[in-house]
């Protein structure tokens, strides 16, 4: 927003995201949860709402669901019931959704999110199941839809937050913080070009200083977290725009179009009434006993913002380099077994993953995960540069042939001869032909250039095609010129 739209509005956004589980089935049905398969191959009487059918709750589903719900602070509701939400699109076989309406499995919790004035607190207001919808496929060409019912009956969680959020970048934090812990809680892989995490959100302005909150609008089709933030700015934009005109904003669902930069009208926003809940008569309520929930609770692992405080205070590492090894639960798991190995500083460790270890997963396209790297087998290849075995620069060409072939540092080095050469003898050689061709660098050494020095080093580095200990050919050209 410009600052004069600033002064005058305040945004008030609450999130809506749609999680789905890594459940090994559905959540009703016995067909697998599998991503990418044929169109329509994973699907059964029951998830397509055949007459004759009855559903049966997934038993892992629900734990996932208590799981998300605890590590979000919300209180668990015990009494577990499903409702009918009524509505009719061609990807909703049965004409109706299996949901939670008037008693969610969690609610009333709570995520920390980091701004520029500090940590804030953003309420959630509540997390309940419900089952996917399948997927509509447009062709353009042929000016036709297909449907695909593979995703239908797909576990879901969608966790509605408090309209909390004040700003484009606070959602955008807000929906970083929540993906982060969600993956420690390895209950989806959260891909959101997958569909595995998907997110609408609810906007409107209000004049500052006032307590009524203004007619809000739904937007979705959003892909990614900045496309939310995208959006969300352009919302704003065009709100603030309409009020200050004199028109009226209406209460509607807009899609945001990626390629317009811009959100245009889809339909008015629909109420709760609209949809005829329901109890869901195939589904008999039960009750979680209070073991039922403790035992979900003791599969919790350290979450984000407990392992960030314990990896500083334990190892004594930078905020930066914490907060960067922690977004990715296999990464901060790496570290811990690196140094649980031991002879080399954390620092050092620390270094080579945010460094060249990163780079190489960015390069290869692949998540840490899947790279073929021994926590040994990088503290032998850090051990080798930091003891002069072998340079830097030849350390990092290394690792690279650790990834690809899966074989330790001293067998690479063995079989391509990559020890640095620090050996007097063989390094004088070397300087010898350097300083005759060099005629010009040599005198500005001589006349107190440091900086011509690095120079010749290179040199020299370039000769031994990366070889020669640069400090201790440092030294000895150093010594050669010296008076």
């Amino acid at each position: 927003m410009s600052t004069t739209v600033e002064k005058q509005f305040e945004t008030v956004i609450g999130l809506e995201v749609h999680l789905q589980f890594h459940t090994k089935t559905k959540i009703f049905c016995g067909c697998a949860n599998d991503f990418g398969r044929d169109p329509n191959s994973h699907t059964c009487p029951v998830c397509l709402g055949l007459p004759g059918t009855l559903p049966v709750l997934n038993k892992v589903a629900l734990q996932y669901a208590v799981k998300v719900g605890l590590a979000l602070n919300c209180k668990i509701n015990p009494y577990i019931k499903f409702d009918r939400k009524n509505y009719y699109y061609p990807d909703l076989p049965k004409g109706y959704q299996i949901s939670q309406y008037d008693l969610p499995i969690a609610q009333h919790g709570f995520l920390m999110i980091p701004t520029e004035s500090g940590p804030k607190k953003i309420g959630i207001f509540r997390a309940h199941m419900e089952e996917d919808a399948g997927k509509l496929i447009h062709d353009g060409q042929t000016q036709s839809s297909l449907v695909d019912y593979n995703r239908t009956g797909t576990p879901l969680l969608e966790i509605v937050s408090d309209p909390d959020l004040r700003s484009p970048q606070e959602a955008y934090d807000y929906l970083q913080t929540l993906k982060l812990i969600l993956q420690y809680l390895d209950v989806s892989d959260c891909d959101m070009e997958k569909g595995s995490l998907r997110c609408d959100a609810n906007v409107s302005l209000r004049r500052c200083g006032e307590k009524e909150f203004g007619t809000k609008a739904e937007v979705k089709n959003m892909n990614s977290f900045r496309a939310v933030k995208a959006a969300l700015e352009y919302e704003e934009l065009r709100q603030s725009k309409m009020i200050l005109s004199g028109e009226r904003v209406v209460q509607e669902t807009r899609l945001w179009s990626e390629e317009k930069g811009m959100t245009f009208s889809m339909r008015s926003k629909e109420e709760a009434h609209d949809y005829r809940y329901f109890p869901e008569p195939d589904l008999v309520p039960f009750t979680l006993t209070e073991k039922n929930i403790d035992d979900v609770r003791r599969t919790l692992p350290e979450l984000p913002q407990e392992k960030f405080q314990r990896l500083q205070s334990q190892y004594e590492i930078s905020a930066y380099d914490t907060q960067i090894i922690i977004q990715d639960p296999a990464l901060a798991a790496f570290l811990e077994e690196c140094v649980a190995v031991g002879g080399v500083a954390v620092k050092k460790v620390c270094n080579w993953i945010i460094g060249p270890l990163q780079q190489e997963t960015n390069t290869r396209k692949v998540k840490f995960d899947q790279l073929k790297l021994a926590p040994k087998n990088l503290m032998d290849l850090i051990s080798k540069v930091e003891g002069g075995v072998v340079s830097n620069l030849v350390g990092k060409d290394i690792l690279k042939m650790i990834l690809d072939s899966g074989k330790t540092a001293e067998q690479i080095i063995q079989e391509n001869g990559l020890a640095q050469v620090s050996d007097d003898g063989t390094l004088d050689k070397v300087i010898d032909e350097i300083i005759s061709q060099s005629d010009s660098v040599v005198q500005q050494i001589k006349e107190g250039k440091e900086s011509a020095l690095g120079f010749l080093v290179g040199q020299v580095m370039k000769k031994t095609q990366g070889k020669a200990n640069p400090k201790k050919a440092g030294e000895l050209i150093r010594r050669r010129l010296s008076p």
